[in-house]
């Protein structure tokens, strides 16, 4: 058996530690070949980008951030005959099986690959942890340590200088790391993209919270919350984007709201607002405990999954259990905040 992985999509904390798993479990448990495919589904549709993963190679790299094999957004239905050269590709190195590291686009991939019967397992990765079918992906809970280190770091200067400070972090559809550090940061409100800004009510309450004698306020945004900066004209709001350009699997690329919240609630309440972009901060460093640990458990599993013949499957934390769920329940809707967990966290606000 020759085994072949890839990583896709952005980089996060834990992908060298699942490399390094999944090559352990397919060497020693079963006496398998690994191949690793640089840059993700681009190092299947074009030749010279894949290489043998040996024991060696992978030696004491659970502790690094981004990932050996290089990755990218590469969408290869965007491309004429994209399965087929996915296919191709997989022939040409010799390649039997394959275990694809990703959120849910990459993971749509390889859904229909597995639809094409071809033999793949998904391990899911993302900040977001915005995955269907997981409690948790792995990535996020290294980018969670980050952003609440980062909200302690900023109170101390925003309280000193009586100020407002937002800080804007990762979430293009789900709020879970703005909703989980906000908390665990004592935030005094937080801004999730399930829930459209008021901005009116946001401003109303940051002005009497000051009123009352609290000199600072921290306000944590996810980059996709949806703000409109005239309240008569769109109640849900839009994105606030860097740019309209989209990436190959229909992105925009988010990122400036925070600037834009700042602006505008120093503009209406006459307080002193700044703010601080985490941006790919969070994406960077060495995983966490947890994240290593969890790494492990899903790239070990998910090599027995393919020994049993049990593919087209991604492999899950439910609870404790690590379990496997039919890839088309991973990519099937994205996993949002739900309405409970954010009554909870308004317990706590401004």
């Amino acid at each position: 058996m020759n085994l072949g992985i890839l990583t896709g999509g952005g980089d996060c904390p834990g992908l060298n530690a699942v490399i390094r798993a999944v090559v352990y479990k397919a060497i020693r448990g079963y006496g398998w070949q690994v191949t690793g495919i640089k840059e993700g589904w681009k190092g299947l549709m074009q030749e010279g980008l894949t290489i043998p993963l040996t024991l060696a190679e992978v030696k004491d790299i659970q502790d690094k951030g981004g990932t050996i094999l290089k990755t990218s957004r590469t969408n290869p239905f965007k491309t004429e005959n994209g399965l087929q050269l996915l296919v191709d590709g997989l022939k040409r190195a010799g390649i039997d099986a394959l275990a694809a590291i990703g959120g849910e686009d990459t993971l749509g991939v390889a859904y229909k690959l597995s639809a094409a019967n071809i033999q793949v397992i998904g391990i899911p990765k993302t900040i977001d942890n915005d995955l269907s079918g997981t409690d948790y992906a792995f990535g996020f809970d290294s980018a969670l340590n980050i952003v609440i280190e980062a909200i302690d770091r900023v109170r101390t200067t925003t309280e000193s200088h009586s100020r407002i400070m937002i800080v804007e972090v990762m979430g293009r559809h789900a709020g879970w790391i703005a909703l989980e550090g906000g908390m665990a940061g004592s935030a005094d409100a937080i801004l999730i993209p399930e829930r459209p800004v008021d901005l009116d009510k946001l401003c109303d309450r940051l002005k009497k919270r000051h009123a009352g004698g609290q000199t600072f306020s921290i306000v944590v945004v996810a980059e996709g919350a949806k703000v409109s900066l005239d309240q008569t004209l769109d109640k849900e709001g839009s994105f606030i984007v860097q740019e309209m350009r989209k990436d190959e699997f229909g992105h925009v690329r988010l990122g400036g709201i925070g600037t834009t919240l700042a602006r505008e609630i120093e503009r209406r309440i006459g307080i002193e607002t700044r703010m601080v972009i985490l941006g790919h901060v969070q994406r960077g460093g060495a995983p966490s405990a947890f994240d290593r640990y969890l790494t492990t458990r899903f790239g070990i599993h998910a090599v027995e999954l393919i020994h049993s013949g049990e593919t087209g499957k991604m492999v899950s934390l439910r609870g404790n259990q690590i379990v496997a769920v039919p890839l088309s329940e991973a990519v099937e809707k994205t996993r949002t905040v739900p309405p409970e967990l954010f009554e909870q966290a308004e317990l706590f606000f401004a």
